[in-house]
């Protein structure tokens, strides 16, 4: 039985980790058999954002408090992930990536990205592990593999653009398929950067998850 970790950015698509992709990763990775353990930092968000408005709040919420809402309390700081104990690793999206993992919603090109993440990352491309990354969070390949490796955030030209200066090669993918770097076993779909609803969302993310098992 495969063992799969994944890091979550929070809990809610405009500030934390988009709560459909979370959830469907944890779903196709039960349906194929795997064992799974959510994972997040231990930091404040950068911000708060009411969904219902789309309006800031004044107020401060942690990253790994609020990643136990879609974990349903099972989730451990991502400090404690020991890359040893599994096989592969998964990056669900959500603006948290970009907010909270990184800074790449704010400097895009110029961004750079949380320490603890890209150690552990880096723990398990080191291992020879493969790495999921989905929605926005290929933006953070460049930070953490060799320059050249393979990734999709979909088709948006400006947001590619960005992706290849940080040192990623990007390829235009559509919402129900993946890329895949054999060498580096690193995989990435766009999911909520192109699904127009939580079935498009879901294709993508399936063929994520069960090419990760597959070269687990």
């Amino acid at each position: 039985m495969k063992q799969v970790a994944i890091i979550l950015s929070g809990c809610g698509v405009f500030d934390g980790a988009e709560i459909h992709e979370s959830v469907l990763t944890m779903l196709h990775l039960e349906r194929l058999g795997a064992r799974y353990q959510c994972f997040a930092p231990n930091v404040q968000q950068h911000h708060v954002i009411n969904h219902l408005t789309g309006e800031e709040q004044d107020e401060q919420r942690n990253v790994l408090v609020e990643a136990a809402r879609i974990a349903r309390g099972e989730v451990a700081d991502l400090a404690t992930l020991d890359p040893s104990e599994f096989d592969a690793l998964i990056l669900p999206g959500g603006f948290g990536v970009a907010k909270n993992l990184s800074d790449f919603a704010f400097k895009g090109a110029q961004s750079s990205i949380l320490a603890t993440v890209k150690e552990q990352c880096q723990a398990f491309h080191q291992q020879s592990k493969p790495i999921a990354y989905l929605c926005i969070a290929p933006a953070l390949i460049g930070h953490i593999h060799a320059k050249g490796t393979l990734a999709t955030i979909g088709n948006d030209e400006a947001t590619a653009q960005a992706v290849e200066a940080l040192g990623a090669s990007h390829i235009n993918c559509g919402v129900s398929d993946i890329v895949v770097d054999d060498t580096h076993k690193v995989i990435s779909t766009p999911a909520y950067m192109l699904a127009g609803s939580i079935s498009e969302a879901s294709a993508g993310i399936e063929k994520a998850v069960q090419k990760l098992i597959e070269l687990a």
